[in-house]
């Protein structure tokens, strides 16, 4: 087993950071989605003093960001490779999964043979079937369901089949159920890529969707670094999503995030904790609550926030290998309000000497292959090229 190059590893996952220039961004009818670049033109410029040290401005051209790196960091960009713009394959690739076909995608609904096994096995109609925003078909519906107990089934332009109930009407706990059904019925052709459930609470009116929304994956179909890092002794920290995207695979420990600043907070205090030798967080709000929202006034806003919060964040890490990423673009200033096919930035800081420019890697799978080399951990991935050695870290 070779030697480790690092104490440990943080990788964070700002969900929805794209940069553009995606080389097959027509292909997905995504030709101009900038997420990062859009958002800080749209709102005059970004004030992130701490993202600029990390090099983001040397990716694209964001307004208020200058082209400048400081030492001990690297910064490149990430292409993806995987056939889809989702979540699920977005952090599959990132460590090692390669995905030549699509989860399926239901632009017109779900079709008889998903609806009627579902409604069926939980004893209930369903409400809506159609593409939506989970916010707007709360409005439209919830009063209907709060009338009928019929849960509120919508989707994107992802993969996923979303289940919306209110508090009061259906306990957490049953969603949850229901939503392992549905899980368990979307196979084959129907194999979705997440069933999620979407609890929602208030009054007509004035409806808010709350924290304890749960994804239910589809398991990945073969190891990713996550299952050799713990294969090889290594303990893995998942916080937010990340169980839900893994199916509960390749992690000695997992936590839920209420939001993003919840999940810096964990991620802070697993760091000073310094009891895993590698930290995975999501950071959901940038696509959920503004990314698919077009707001990229609240997108602009969640990123002040967490470039407030770097500083603390790397002290806690010590001298640990912090890779910063993103699984997707959702560029809230075009008229869709689902994930856009773009590159993501690639930050690191915690090298010795630098900046280091790594380039434009050719997968997001040099992300998950990084992450072993720097932990020490000789395992085979499908894709991924470490990038370990650009960095200077040995």
């Amino acid at each position: 087993m070779p030697s480790r190059l690092v104490s440990r590893v943080c990788v964070l996952v700002c969900d929805s950071w794209g940069i553009g220039d995606a080389p097959d961004a027509e292909g997905y009818g995504d030709t101009g989605s900038d997420t990062l670049s859009h958002v800080a033109r749209s709102v005059g410029g970004l004030d992130a003093p701490a993202l600029e040290g990390l090099g983001l401005g040397l990716l694209t051209q964001i307004d208020g960001i200058a082209p400048r790196a400081d030492p001990g960091t690297a910064h490149g960009r990430a292409t993806e490779v995987s056939a889809g713009k989702d979540t699920t394959t977005g952090h599959w690739e990132m460590m090692g999964i390669l995905l030549d076909t699509p989860f399926p995608l239901y632009p017109d609904g779900f079709p008889p043979e998903i609806i009627e096994p579902f409604s069926a096995a939980i004893g209930h109609g369903v409400l809506g079937n159609v593409p939506a925003s989970g916010t707007e078909i709360i409005a439209e519906l919830g009063e209907q369901h709060l009338a009928t107990g019929d849960p509120i089934v919508y989707t994107s332009g992802d993969s996923v089949f979303q289940v919306a109930t209110h508090v009061a009407v259906v306990p957490l706990e049953r969603l949850y159920a229901w939503c392992e059904m549905a899980r368990g019925l979307l196979v084959g052709p129907h194999r979705i890529g997440r069933v999620i459930a979407r609890p929602f609470d208030g009054e007509p009116g004035a409806f808010v969707r709350r924290p304890e929304r749960r994804d239910y994956s589809v398991a990945p179909p073969g190891p990713t670094a996550l299952d050799h890092l713990v294969d090889a002794g290594r303990s893995v920290l998942g916080i937010g999503k990340i169980q839900d995207i893994f199916d509960h695979r390749g992690l000695s420990d997992a936590q839920y995030s209420s939001s993003n600043e919840d999940g810096v907070d964990r991620t802070i205090a697993a760091l000073g904790a310094a009891e895993h030798d590698l930290v995975f967080t999501n950071l959901v709000d940038f696509d959920s609550k503004y990314g698919h929202r077009n707001d990229p006034e609240g997108y602009a806003a969640a990123i002040h926030a967490l470039d407030r919060r770097l500083p603390d964040l790397r002290d806690a890490l010590g001298d640990g290998l912090l890779l910063l990423t993103g699984d997707h673009g959702c560029d809230p200033t075009t008229p869709p309000t689902d994930h856009s096919r773009e590159r993501t930035p690639l930050l690191a800081a915690g090298c010795r000497g630098g900046p280091y420019d790594i380039g434009t890697r050719t997968t997001f799978a040099d992300l998950g292959a990084t992450v072993l080399e720097a932990l020490g951990v000789a395992a085979p991935l499908a894709i991924g090229d470490s990038f370990a050695s650009a960095m200077d870290l040995r």
